[in-house]
């Protein structure tokens, strides 16, 4: 059998040329490549695989010369695809409501942004930036949609400015300094929260969809039943698989037990074009936005962007504990993750879709999990959610809420509580993130970070000996000007409990 982390020559650093020869990582990825039956085991060869890759940014990245596609990128292609359709059709539904637009505009908004995430994480996350993440759902911002809705805001405007926003901080490499500046326990604390909050909701919204439908003990059977085959697949080391096998186990088990279901959304492509989605009495019904929309949505464009730190953080600390050594160079990276996210944002909300984007965490997570790259799984997502928005047939089972909550539980909520106390093991991680838990609950998750961002790098709680070792700048500037300005704008638009918004236009 193979060995491929056999160490390179002691003589290796004096001698390039000896390097090349003593190491078996040096040369390219298709020359490095190795077929499966060369290795131990499956997960030999995945970890294989994730060292010999060499991404190229900006350059194209083919199939089969840059990477390969196999079995487990299947996982997350499928959680990204149920993940979006959910996402995307809350974000849809709760700007609707208070414009008085039906659920016929939903489902075909949802199939629209279907296509367009498609073409971009193709491009992007397949193609050209193999280490941006893809670019999702903002999920914090939809109990903000509606105060953006009541305070007149246009989603054309609030797209357009998350996205020069989000470009403005990818360009001045601001995502990545803010991500090397939180701590483990710091980060830890704030998957634990995430995790946690994730998980409750997901198994309250079951139980209500169940006794919605007079039977209370489907839900509670469901989820059993997720806890044990999770279980299961932890002790095989096959929780990759966690995903499809609890949507499997949630739906059939669910339509069994006698649960309502039915197939509604034909075959069909939406409108294309921006003009009908931005008309007057088309589309939105709101025509094009003015200086004023602008004015309206600024602080709350500043807030979605200063939420994408920690989020992206959250994300790209799966991949740093499932990855093997001298993997670096494949991990996600903050800054293109955010160039991504914003230039999909500013075409998306031009065209007239509802996303607003963010890290893919339905994608990223099971990814990291099944120890694969981002391009093969970016390119398999592309296809499914063009599927799923042509075929419609799929997006009636993704948002089926046994379907639904399982797999957002086992594939993203679960995994950020393992995450969470993974990073918390050691040292005075623990204090750090108490404080996070404890901040977050009173506020949300970007105030939660923000706050115990500076009382760690102060030395106040968790490490004495990084703070020390911190220069002024990360020590307390940087913090301390990142917390001042993201609790000014939660002040502004009203996000403070028991504070009303500063500005009286946000006040309801």
């Amino acid at each position: 059998m193979s060995n491929p982390q056999i160490p390179a020559s002691k003589n290796a650093d004096a001698n390039p040329n000896l390097a090349h020869e003593n190491d078996p990582l040096q040369g390219s990825y298709a020359e490095l490549h190795q077929p499966y039956a060369s290795f131990e085991s499956r997960d030999a060869y995945l970890n294989h695989e994730l060292q010999i890759m060499q991404p190229k940014r900006w350059r194209p990245n083919l199939p089969f010369r840059d990477y390969r596609f196999e079995f487990e990128d299947t996982i997350p292609a499928m959680a990204a695809t149920i993940g979006k359709v959910v996402m995307v059709g809350a974000i849809a539904a709760t700007f609707a409501g208070p414009l008085g637009l039906g659920e016929a505009f939903v489902l075909e908004n949802v199939r629209y942004e279907l296509l367009i995430v498609a073409f971009f994480v193709i491009l992007f996350s397949g193609f050209l930036l193999p280490t941006a993440n893809l670019a999702g759902t903002h999920g914090p911002l939809i109990p903000l949609i509606p105060i953006v809705v009541a305070a007149g805001g246009h989603p054309m405007a609030f797209g357009l400015l998350i996205g020069a926003f989000g470009l403005l901080l990818a360009i001045s490499k601001g995502g990545s300094l803010l991500a090397n500046l939180t701590s483990k326990g710091v980060c830890g604390g704030l998957l634990l929260y995430l995790g946690f909050i994730g998980t409750i909701s997901q198994v309250k919204n079951l139980f209500a969809w169940a006794e919605g439908i007079g039977m209370a003990h489907i839900a509670f059977v469901v989820i059993l039943l997720t806890i044990i085959l999770y279980a299961v697949l932890e002790n095989y080391q096959k929780r990759w698989l966690a995903v499809p096998l609890s949507c499997l186990l949630g739906g059939g088990v669910a339509f069994a037990m006698g649960a309502p279901f039915e197939f509604k959304t034909t075959p069909g492509l939406p409108n294309m074009s921006p003009m009908y989605w931005w008309g007057e009495n088309t589309g939105w019904m709101l025509g094009l936005p003015t200086i004023e929309s602008f004015i309206v949505v600024l602080p709350f464009a500043v807030l979605a962007v200063a939420m994408w730190s920690p989020d992206f953080l959250g994300h790209q600390v799966f991949q740093k504990i499932s990855y093997p050594e001298r993997t670096e160079r494949v991990r996600m990276d903050i800054d293109d993750t955010m160039i991504s996210a914003s230039v999909r944002q500013v075409a998306g909300s031009v065209l007239g879709g509802s996303n607003f984007a963010s890290s893919w965490g339905t994608y990223i997570v099971p990814a990291a999990i099944a120890k694969r790259p981002i391009p093969a799984g970016a390119v398999l997502t592309g296809l499914f959610c063009v599927i799923a928005g042509v075929w419609g047939y799929p997006m009636d089972l993704a948002i089926w809420e046994p379907v639904m909550c399982v797999a957002l539980i086992v594939g993203v909520f679960i995994p950020l509580l393992e995450a969470g106390m993974e990073m918390t093991r050691e040292g005075k991680t623990t204090q750090s993130a108490a404080i996070v838990v404890f901040a977050s609950a009173l506020v949300n998750p970007a105030f939660g970070w923000s706050i115990t961002l500076v009382l760690d790098n102060l030395g106040l709680i968790g490490s004495k000996e990084r703070s020390a070792n911190l220069s002024k700048m990360s020590r307390w500037i940087i913090p301390v000007v990142t917390f001042v300005i993201l609790t000014g704008v939660m002040a502004i638009v009203g996000m403070l409990p028991g504070i009303p918004a500063l500005l009286p236009s946000f006040r309801h």
